[in-house]
């Protein structure tokens, strides 16, 4: 099979008709064999009734209902691991994206031999209020994870079909794919000007709280994807550093009380009553604190059952 279209929705009973429609007239003049996975995740107006609906009248489209709502990046891991076509294309399934980009980002990842192509709404129709936080989003993520990328975040993507059988994604890591992908060894990414269209049914069902979780999201793939199978790297290091300064900081007030003493000068106040005091305190305390937790981490990582599971992309016979 060419290709697999994933697509995640919640309570978009309107739009999925036009949607199916569009994406089979794409389908069919550019001769794919494809299939369609629309992914309810939850729903509560009739939106697998359509979906049942449309899978009759066209056995391209299947469906897979959440009994509840999970999230995104739950309904998109389902979905990938249902998906049979050689690439794999993620799309909203409010019509802001657009089923005619997919034959362009098809020949790229075939004849580019890409792993994943992440679409860039260049000029887009969300409010300000939307637009300034994904911008600095954006710029955040390709600082830390390193991929130039204008738009993590959008919901158009084409993966060589490898790429999604072996990531997983989970939470709220949906936005993070491409970095994800990056971590698992996947580092033939590029990037596609896509058109982006204003929303014609419903209402948008992200709230001003996935801008917080998707930063703590951004922070938790950094460490699992640089710290995860050595986690006493980053917290031994920190605890050692901690300690030591806290140490020197105990070691310069004491020696500085016995110079005191040897040289009979008066002692002006004692180490208690020092500031000085209390900050090695702490950092001797949070050093040690900081290297148990990271031997307690190295002890969980060496007891998991995937500590020796490595991605592994060839082998000869």
């Amino acid at each position: 099979m060419d290709i697999s279209i994933v697509i995640p929705l919640l309570n978009e009973d309107e739009s999925l008709p036009e949607l199916s429609a569009w994406i089979k007239t794409v389908m069919d003049a550019n001769a794919f064999t494809y299939e369609v996975l629309f992914i309810d995740d939850g729903s509560t107006d009739n939106s697998w009734k359509v979906i049942e609906e449309l899978s009759i009248s066209n056995l391209n489209i299947k469906g897979i209902k959440f009994r509840r709502n999970y999230g995104k990046s739950a309904a998109l891991n389902v979905g990938f691991e249902a998906t049979q076509g050689d690439v794999v294309f993620t799309m909203d399934a409010d019509l802001q994206d657009s089923p005619d980009e997919i034959p362009e980002l098809y020949r790229r990842i075939k004849e580019e031999k890409l792993d994943l192509i992440s679409g860039w709404k260049k000029k887009r129709y969300d409010p300000i209020t939307k637009t300034i936080p994904t911008k600095l989003f954006n710029a955040a993520t390709r600082k830390m994870s390193g991929i130039q990328l204008n738009d993590f975040n959008c919901g158009l993507k084409a993966y060589r079909s490898d790429v999604i059988k072996t990531i997983e994604v989970y939470g709220e890591m949906h936005r993070y794919i491409p970095v994800i992908a990056k971590w698992a060894g996947f580092n033939k990414i590029s990037e596609q000007v896509v058109e982006h269209r204003a929303r014609k049914y419903g209402t948008t069902k992200f709230g001003f709280s996935r801008f917080i979780n998707g930063f703590l999201d951004l922070l938790s793939i950094f460490f699992v994807g640089k710290f995860g199978k050595r986690p006493m790297h980053f917290f031994g290091s920190m605890g050692v550093l901690s300690f030591l300064i806290g140490t020197i900081i105990a070691l310069w007030l004491i020696g500085e009380k016995l110079y005191d003493i040897a040289q009979a000068i008066p002692i002006k106040r004692e180490i208690t009553a020092q500031p000085l005091f209390y900050i090695a305190l702490v950092a001797i305390i949070l050093g040690s604190q900081l290297f148990l937790t990271g031997f307690v981490a190295e002890l969980v990582t060496r007891s998991a059952p995937e500590r020796n599971h490595y991605l592994v992309e060839k082998k000869t016979p």
